[in-house]
């Protein structure tokens, strides 16, 4: 069995050899990418193309420093070394009550027929889920039955396989918080396979010693059935006479505890958060909970420091989360470059995760997905923007007292958005400054911001006809693109995972999204492998979203929402048609800098151009 999927994993990864082969052009196609070679070679690691020009450092790093949104005028001169990193902050006195991530949000557990869809395909891909738990299961079994007679001092086999275990789940632990070794299906398959193999040849061993030895056999069999009659007696006496040992907050060395493994420790997902990530590499994290005038609550993190007056508010794009600043880790990460300049630095999270936090709990699934660019613009960034500007007055007012200052607001806030963020962000710029409001913020730096899309590749072309004219029929039926249960984005979790272990089928994915795509030679392997699309949590796509970018390209203009009537857009708008914000844009009163992508066939630069015209 386990001789037939190794060679049924090379077969895959021989076949798709072959045909990156055969297309043309593409036989190199991951060569010296991300740690990739399709042969062996003799020099060392390279770094990625958007690294060589400044020598290993990032390069946006060096794009922060250069384009830097104002000068510090902290009375504390920041640095990037680890005594700095290890610095306590005091608690925020705006946020105090959600400086720890670990308040859940809000789950909605309403039905919707989507649900039963997910449960028919769970039903037929059972025998493909058996396959996988089965062996995890058999193997937990063995070791409750182990288990009680582990006390046994004369069986050394059950103690060193206990230990063995112990080590192997320390040791799992320790690797997976450190590098990442997540396991794909097909190597998933080959340690359940192991496992299955090993829990046969245990219980065949057992047997066989009970058989050759009668006297052992006995009493095994008069232990199992004497525990079984006093086990209750047992657990009484020992309820009673349990002592706890005094361990409090301030002890410096707490008595240690032995986490138990669960299975989804054993599946191996890599299912960190933006708060995993910023902790871990040494920096501090702050969490605070947003709620919009709509009800939505969102999670705006943070990378704090408290006494810098400058600040720099980070908006995800398409399909994103605050993961995306970070996910490169410390060399490579433009919130960690922020951080490292001086920055306060505030991660926004848009609506549209699937664990659908909202301020009424039972929201219907179609209700809580229908939005729109509109809201994303002018609720979540509001909001989110003002809570940003109330934490950051209420304590540069606590923390510098005595210092005078004419100007309402005591520090500058600069944006960096990306995508369709870009697009909310100057959505947003322009309607306060249509309604005559402060936004709060001193310059825009826009990475292929959406908003124009006259030129885009043929699939998108095509699909633009179907959900102009169909998309308020499909949303009552698709009310979100995303994965609905945790079985299937924890396989497309790990299936990328295979992609990325198999250079050869990853090279194949690479280059069919490539040509799907226009030609865009984006590492899209790469990011379906990023922690966003965890077995926990993963950003959806609202099908509003999708009919609100099919009618600013119909239309050919930056619009807001079309609601298909004359006295919805008057109720809406003030006016019988939507806004075209970009009749406004000579309102903007900050810098804006505009960033594209040279081989973007997403967002092309032709489309950043036109904001910029």
């Amino acid at each position: 069995m386990y001789e037939s999927l190794n060679n049924t994993a090379r077969l895959i990864n021989g076949v798709s050899a072959l045909l990156l082969s055969v297309l043309l052009g593409k036989a190199n196609i991951l060569e010296g990418v991300q740690g990739w070679e399709l042969r062996p070679t003799f020099h060392g690691p390279r770094f990625p193309r958007w690294m060589e020009k400044y020598n290993g450092v990032s390069s946006f790093n060096q794009f922060i420093h250069e384009l830097s949104l104002e000068s510090d005028t902290s009375s504390i001169d920041y640095s990037s070394d680890d005594n700095n990193l290890d610095e306590t902050y005091p608690a925020s006195p705006s946020s105090h009550g959600s400086r720890s991530s670990g308040t859940s949000l809000p789950i909605n557990n309403a039905w919707h027929w989507t649900d039963l869809m997910a449960c028919i395909l769970s039903l037929i891909l059972l025998p493909a889920r058996l396959l996988l738990w089965m062996p995890f299961l058999v193997f937990r079994l063995l070791n409750i039955w182990g288990s009680k007679t582990s006390s046994d001092p004369g069986n050394p086999h059950l103690r060193n396989f206990h230990s063995f275990r112990n080590m192997h789940t320390t040791k799992d632990h320790v690797v997976n918080r450190s590098i990442d070794r997540r396991r794909g299906v097909v190597e998933d398959l080959h340690l359940a396979i192991e496992i299955f193999i090993e829990a046969i040849f245990d219980m065949l061993h057992k047997t066989v010693h009970c058989v050759l030895s009668p006297s052992s056999a006995f009493r095994i069999f008069r232990k199992l059935f004497s525990s079984a009659s006093a086990g209750v007696k047992d657990v009484d006496n020992d309820v009673l006479n349990a002592s706890m040992p005094p361990v409090t907050l301030g002890d410096k060395d707490p008595a240690p505890t032995e986490r138990n493994p669960t299975l989804h420790h054993a599946l191996n997902t890599d299912a960190r958060t933006c708060k995993d990530i910023i902790t871990e590499l040494g920096y501090p994290y702050e969490a605070i909970h947003v709620t919009t005038a709509d009800g939505y609550i969102l999670l705006l993190e943070r990378i704090p420091r408290r006494d810098a007056r400058k600040a720099v508010y980070l908006q995800h794009g398409i399909f994103d989360s605050s993961v995306g600043w970070v996910s490169n880790g410390v060399v490579g990460s433009s919130a960690f470059a922020a951080y490292d300049q001086g920055y306060d630095v505030f991660l926004g999270n848009l609506r549209g995760l699937v664990s659908r936090g909202h301020v009424d709990k039972n929201i219907p699934s179609r209700k809580y997905w229908w939005f729109t660019v509109n809201e994303l613009g002018t609720k979540d960034v509001p909001a989110m923007i003002e809570k940003i500007h109330e934490i950051k007055t209420d304590e540069l007012k606590m923390i510098q007292p005595d210092e005078e200052t004419n100007d309402e607001q005591p520090y500058k806030l600069g944006a960096i958005a990306h995508s369709l963020g870009g697009a909310v962000m100057l959505m947003y710029t322009v309607t306060r400054l249509i309604e005559q409001k402060p936004h709060r913020l001193s310059r825009l730096t826009l990475l292929s911001p959406a908003g124009f899309h006259d030129e885009t590749i043929f699939i998108l072309t095509v699909a633009h006809y179907f959900v102009v004219p169909l998309g308020p029929i499909l949303a009552f039926f698709v009310p979100a693109l995303y994965i609905p249960t945790r079985f299937f984005r924890m396989l497309f979790n790990k299936l990328a995972r295979d992609f990325h272990n198999y250079p050869a089928l990853g090279g194949l994915i690479q280059t069919v999204l490539s040509y799907t795509l226009g030609g865009d030679s984006s590492n899209w392997v790469g990011v379906m492998g990023l922690p966003h699309y965890n077995m926990d949590d993963m950003p959806g796509l609202s099908l509003g979203v999708i009919h609100h970018l099919a009618q600013v390209k119909w239309k050919g203009k930056f619009v807001m929402y079309d609601y298909g009537n004359a006295s919805a857009n008057m109720k809406a708008y003030g006016s019988p048609v939507p806004i075209d914000l970009g009749e406004y844009y000579s309102l903007i009163d900050i810098p804006i800098d505009l960033i594209a992508g040279r081989k973007d066939k997403i967002i092309s630069a032709a489309m950043v151009t036109r904001h910029y015209k």
